[in-house]
């Protein structure tokens, strides 16, 4: 059967798909993907997976993909990370059997993403790009789209969009903003990019940035003339975002649970999504959120949901008439609704720190700036906090180690040769010496055998006096004696 392209891939493959859960790491598993599919998605991706892993671990291939077929789980597509052409196809079509698309991620703007080469990283690298999705659309038997975030540039964006197409992208999905735009630094996604996008180009375009609820979706096909919508965040705290209802949140993990009960994954993506599901309510009973960091198996996450359905019932029942939701929130607590992430401000005031104040910045440090130290501490480093009130961040007053002369390792502190332990390893071995500080006797052992070596030959042959004098052969016999032992 021929590959089928552009708007006729969106209409039979895609079953012209609207409403599109997103790629997340970590949480859109099986089970997450299922529990969307009941409330209205009509199009699920799989967490980004790393393509160099996914062609070498067959035990990633299993937990990421092959462990997880489930009819009702289609239609899908894969989602790769990759800066190889030959890396990312050889993945691809590993995963090809399982999916109706392959993605490639140009639009990850996290720090992993930097060291690692990838996602938006790649944003300037056209030539890269264009030889990773020629190759792929000629080899792949399903067709291969691409996740992309913005420039500032509308005509950038533009020629960026139509480079991707006409390298042979089937289906385009534009994050309406710029790979600085993350953390508290997010602010509004520009529909007006997406909307040039749209016109631009002649292949599927799907919008991602601003949706919290069915309106958003709505008003964005709307305006941007896109053939659907994506929805992150929106997801992760109202499931059932795509059906326009809100319903009480210990009722989704209710539901969520049941699945994940058939479709197991890990208990660390359990707890991590009712954190969303949760988070207003986790805010009034924050003993619960205690609870469900530290409960060790999915019974307990039950548990906890029970306790919570149980206070949330109680509040209900001695809610007076006329009383109206807390915090600004459109929604009691107990009901799924959108979460506003706070801009800088926002978090400074939280964390008792003045807007103003020099040196203040979003939860993660911003990429040119990766030494400097940060004032707004990321909520993994809140809990270290937590736990050691002594603990510092502070690059500047961390240990300096000195470096090794060979690598820039840190190299050990009583090494003769001023060298890590692996460099000083290879150097003592080539030169038959010594390295007490590390623990290595190259030199020590090669004397001893030649001492021992000496002394058999005393034994067989006590006439013959030992002069010391070891010819080739018994030296190159020792040194491999010596080689054994190390």
């Amino acid at each position: 059967m021929p590959k089928l392209r552009g708007e006729a891939f969106w209409r039979e493959t895609l079953r012209s798909a609207h409403y599109v859960v997103a790629p997340m790491v970590d949480q859109s598993e099986l089970a997450w993907r299922l529990l969307s599919r009941r409330h209205g998605a009509q199009l699920c991706y799989t967490p980004m997976l790393h393509a160099q892993v996914f062609l070498r671990d067959a035990n990633y291939r299993r937990e990421n993909l092959y462990g997880e077929a489930c009819p009702e789980d289609r239609p899908l597509i894969v989602q790769f990370c990759a800066n190889d052409p030959e890396v990312f196809v050889q993945a691809a079509m590993l995963a090809q059997d399982y999916c109706d698309a392959i993605d490639l991620n140009l639009g990850c703007p996290q720090m992993i993403a930097k060291r690692g080469h990838y996602g938006a990283f790649l944003q300037e690298e056209w030539d890269l790009l264009q030889r990773m999705i020629l190759l792929a659309n000629e080899k792949l038997s399903v067709p291969i789209t691409c996740k992309i975030r913005v420039f500032p540039e509308i005509d950038k964006t533009v020629k960026y969009a139509q480079m991707l197409e006409k390298a042979g992208c089937q289906l385009l999905t534009v994050h309406g903003r710029t790979k600085e735009q993350k953390g508290p630094l997010a602010g509004v996604a520009s529909w007006e990019h997406i909307q040039a996008v749209r016109k631009a180009v002649s292949i599927p375009v799907f919008a991602n940035g601003n949706i919290q609820c069915l309106s958003d979706v709505e008003e964005c096909i709307r305006k941007t003339g896109v053939h659907g919508v994506m929805s992150a965040e929106g997801n992760l705290h109202n499931p059932a975002l795509f059906e326009g209802r809100n319903p009480l949140v210990w009722e989704m993990a209710e539901e969520y649970l049941e699945i994940v009960q058939k479709y197991p994954c890990p208990l660390s993506y359990v707890r991590a999504h009712l954190f969303k599901l949760w988070h207003h309510t986790l805010q009034v009973y924050q003993q619960l959120r205690e609870e469900l960091a530290k409960v060790k198996t999915l019974e307990g996450i039950a548990d906890v949901n029970r306790e919570l359905k149980l206070r949330c019932q109680e509040e209900i029942a001695n809610q007076k008439e006329g009383e109206k939701p807390k915090e600004g929130l459109p929604f009691f607590h107990w009901i799924c609704q959108p979460y506003i992430r706070p801009g800088p401000k926002e978090r400074c005031k939280e964390n008792g720190i003045s807007g103003t104040e020099k040196g203040v910045r979003g939860k993660r440090a911003l990429e040119d700036e990766e030494d400097r130290s940060s004032e707004l501490l990321s909520k993994n480093k809140q809990k270290k906090k937590l736990r050691n009130p002594n603990k510092s961040f502070d690059p500047s007053l961390k240990p300096k180690y000195a470096k090794c002369d060979q690598c820039g390792n840190p190299k050990g502190n009583k090494c003769v040769f001023n060298m890590c332990r692996g460099c000083c390893k290879k150097r003592a071995f080539k030169e038959t010496a010594d390295c007490p500080g590390h623990g290595l006797l190259f030199k020590t052992k090669y004397e001893k055998s030649l001492l021992w070596q000496s002394s058999q030959r005393e034994i067989q042959n006590p006439e013959i006096s030992w002069r010391g004098e070891v010819d080739v052969g018994e030296t190159t016999l020792l040194k491999e004696a010596v080689d054994s032992t190390v």
